[in-house]
C-alpha cells in the first residue's frame, strides 16, 4: 500500500498554476494600461465559488492575517526605497493628507452611503471610514509598473501618504464599530478613548520605528562586516526584522503599519550599503506578498452578492473619486500652494487597494450588523478605483503635465524642459540682458538662486516659472539643488507666474 500525496500536490498545483498565469495575465495588463493588481484580484474571483474553480473560501481571520503581513512587507519595501531628501520633499503635505484628508474623504463618503445605501449614521459613517484611505500596494505598484516617472514633490507625496494614513483609518474604523455596534451616540469617554488610542497609534508607531530602525541599521552594518552575507540572506535579515518591527509594534499597541514603514526608511538610509544588494530580492518578496494577498482577498469575495448593491456602490466609489477626495485633496495642499495641476493629479490618483477590503473584514470579525454589506461594497470600489484610476493613471499624468519625459528622449526632453539649458550658476542678470527679460531685483542671484527664491515650494525637476517672453524650467536637481535650467523662448509676455 502506498501513501497518497495528493493533498500536497493538487491545492499547490492549482496554487502555483493561478498565480503563474495571474502573473503572465499581469504583464501583458501592466503594457494595456491596466493594473497589475487588478489581475490577482479577478484570479481570485475566478478560483472562488461563483467561478470555474467553485473554490468556497469563507475564512475572513486568515484573509486579515495574510492581508496585515503582506501590507508590512509592502511598506518595508517601499520605506527601504525611499531617499531621505525625497521624504522630506513630501512628509508635510502627506501628513496632512494621511489625517485631515482621510477624515474628510470618510465623511463625504459617509453621507453619500446614508443616502445611496439607506444606512444610518453610524455605518454609513463606518463604510466612509474603511474606503477612505489610499493603498500602498496600489500606490507603489501603479508608479512602478505604469512607465510614467512624475515629478518628486507629486510621487513622494503620493508614496508617503499610502504610507503614513492607515492609523487614521484603523483608529476611525474600530472607533465607528464601536458605535454601530453600541447602537448610540459617541460619548465623551469613548471619544477620549479613541482619541488616546489614534495618539498611541501614531505616537507609538513613529517612536518604535525609529527606534527599532536606528537599532537595526547598527546590526546589519556590523553583520555585513564580520560575516558578509549574501544579497538573498540580507533580504531575508530585512524581511524578518521587518517582520519583528510590525508584530512588536503592533501587540504594544502602536500602529506597526507606520512603524514598519518608517524603520525601512531609517534602515534604508543609515545602511544603505547593506541594504542595496537586497533590494532586487526585496522586490520579488513585496510582489508575491501582493500577488498572494489580492489572490486571497479576490477569493474571499462572491460576485454573485454583489450584484444586490452593485448600482449604490457604484454609486459610493463615484462620490469617493468625484467629491470625497478632490475635496480632501485640495483642502489638506492648499498651504502648500501646489499648481492645479498637482492637485488635480494627486486628487484623481487616490488609489485603493487591499486596504479597504482588509479594513473591511474588521466589522465582520466584530459581529457588526450588515457587515457583509460593508465587504462587498468596499470590494466594488477598489475595483472601480484599480480600473478607472489606475488605467488612467498615465493619461492622467500626461494631461496635468506632472509626467518628465525619459532621459533617453531627447524629442519630449525639449518640449517640456525647452530647446536649450544653462547651468544652475549662471548670472540670472547676464540672461536677463543679453535676451532682454525684465531685469531682476537682485543682480548677485545665480538662474538656480533666483528661480529657487521664486518658485512657491521646494523645487523639483519639472517646476516652471515665467519671466517675461521666457519659461524657464528645472531640468536637473543635484542634492537638492538645481543643477541644469531649460530654457523656452516664446512671442509672450508677461509678470512672474508659476505653472
Amino acid at each position: 500500500m502506498t501513501m497518497s500525496l495528493d493533498f500536497l500536490a493538487v491545492p499547490l498545483l492549482t496554487a502555483a498554476s493561478l498565480l503563474l498565469v495571474a502573473l503572465v495575465a499581469g504583464l501583458f495588463s501592466a503594457r494595456l494600461g491596466f493594473s497589475f493588481l487588478l489581475v490577482f484580484l479577478v484570479a481570485g474571483m475566478l478560483l472562488g465559488e461563483d467561478g470555474p474553480g467553485g473554490v468556497p473560501f469563507e475564512d475572513h481571520r486568515l484573509a486579515f492575517w495574510v492581508g496585515n503581513v503582506a501590507l508590512a512587507v509592502i511598506l518595508l519595501d517601499g520605506g527601504l526605497r525611499t531617499r531621505l531628501a525625497t521624504f522630506r520633499t513630501g512628509l508635510a503635505p502627506a501628513l496632512g493628507l494621511a489625517t485631515l484628508g482621510v477624515v474628510v474623504s470618510a465623511a463625504v463618503t459617509g453621507v453619500a452611503a446614508r443616502w445611496l445605501l439607506d444606512l444610518d449614521w453610524p455605518r454609513a459613517l463606518l463604510l466612509g471610514a474603511i474606503v477612505g484611505s489610499t493603498d500602498a500596494a496600489a500606490v507603489f505598484a501603479l508608479l512602478q509598473t505604469s512607465g510614467v516617472r512624475l515629478n518628486e514633490r507629486v510621487a513622494s507625496t503620493l508614496e508617503i501618504e499610502s504610507g503614513l494614513n492607515d492609523p487614521m483609518a484603523v483608529f476611525l474604523t474600530l472607533m465607528l464599530i464601536g458605535v454601530a455596534s453600541a447602537g448610540a451616540a459617541p460619548s465623551w469617554g469613548l471619544l477620549g478613548d479613541g482619541a488616546w488610542s489614534l495618539a498611541r497609534q501614531f505616537g507609538g508607531g513613529l517612536v518604535l520605528g525609529v527606534g527599532l530602525g536606528l537599532a537595526l541599521a547598527a546590526g546589519l552594518r556590523l553583520l555585513a562586516r564580520l560575516t558578509r552575507p549574501g544579497a538573498g540572506v540580507r533580504a531575508l535579515l530585512l524581511l524578518s526584522a521587518g517582520l519583528t518591527v510590525f508584530a512588536l509594534t503592533t501587540w504594544l499597541g502602536g500602529s506597526g503599519f507606520l512603524a514598519v514603514y518608517v524603520a525601512g526608511l531609517v534602515i534604508g538610509h543609515r545602511a544603505r550599503g547593506s541594504v542595496a544588494p537586497a533590494l532586487q530580492a526585496m522586490d520579488g518578496y513585496a510582489w508575491m506578498a501582493q500577488a498572494g494577498m489580492f489572490l486571497l482577498l479576490g477569493l474571499l469575495v462572491t460576485p454573485s452578492a454583489l450584484l444586490d448593491t452593485l448600482a449604490p456602490a457604484l454609486g459610493v466609489a463615484a462620490a469617493l473619486m468625484l467629491v470625497a477626495r478632490p475635496l480632501a485633496v485640495a483642502l489638506c495642499l492648499a498651504p502648500f500652494r501646489f499648481p492645479p495641476r498637482e492637485v488635480a493629479f494627486i486628487a484623481w490618483v487616490g488609489l485603493r487597494g487591499a486596504v479597504p477590503i482588509v479594513l473591511a473584514v474588521f466589522p465582520m470579525m466584530a459581529g457588526v450588523d450588515g457587515a457583509k454589506l460593508f465587504f462587498n461594497v468596499a470590494f466594488v470600489v477598489v475595483l472601480a478605483s484599480l480600473l478607472l484610476q489606475g488605467a488612467s493613471l498615465p493619461w492622467a499624468a500626461r494631461r496635468t503635465g506632472v509626467a518628465l519625459p525619459d532621459r533617453d528622449d531627447p524629442a519630449a526632453a525639449r518640449r517640456v524642459y525647452g530647446d536649450f539649458e544653462v547651468p544652475g550658476e549662471t548670472p540670472m542678470a547676464a540672461l536677463c540682458a543679453f535676451y532682454g527679460w525684465p531685469p531682476v531685483d537682485d543682480e548677485r542671484l545665480s538662474v538656480a538662486q533666483w528661480f529657487a527664491r521664486h518658485c512657491p515650494q521646494r523645487p523639483v525637476e519639472g517646476d516652471q516659472l515665467r519671466w517675461g517672453p521666457a519659461e524657464l524650467c528645472v531640468r536637473r536637481m543635484r542634492d537638492g539643488a538645481i543643477e541644469r535650467i531649460g530654457i523656452r523662448l516664446d512671442e509672450n509676455s508677461g509678470d512672474l507666474s508659476s505653472r
